[in-house]
């Protein structure tokens, strides 16, 4: 896992996102949010997934956009305060991957 090293709150260049992307499994964006969308095995575990992120982001306090349509789940990542994605928004991805991971195995 990669852990952003920069100020958390600083807004990400184009560069540091092209190169924080690709280890983004499965999100995609730009420098204004960065989304998801990830479909579980059926409604209770992907709202069991939302619980969980729920959970991260107020351990983190910093909130995805969450939008659940049956077993789908988009999340979406940007920092509101800094007009773009940040470094909070790098550490909630790879939380949130992490999440996705263990319930996918």
């Amino acid at each position: 896992m990669r852990r952003y090293r920069r100020a958390m709150t600083m807004l990400l260049t184009e560069r540091e996102l092209a190169t924080h992307l690709p280890h983004l499994n499965g999100w995609h964006g730009d420098s204004s949010a960065l989304e998801r969308t990830v479909a579980a095995k059926d409604f209770p575990t992907a709202i069991k997934l939302v619980d969980h992120v729920a959970l991260v982001a107020e351990e983190l306090d910093h909130h995805p956009d969450m939008d659940i349509r049956w077993r789908e789940v988009t999340f979406r990542c940007t920092t509101h305060s800094a007009g773009g994605v940040t470094g909070k928004d790098i550490e909630l991805i790879e939380r949130i991957n992490e999440l996705v991971d263990a319930l996918e195995s």
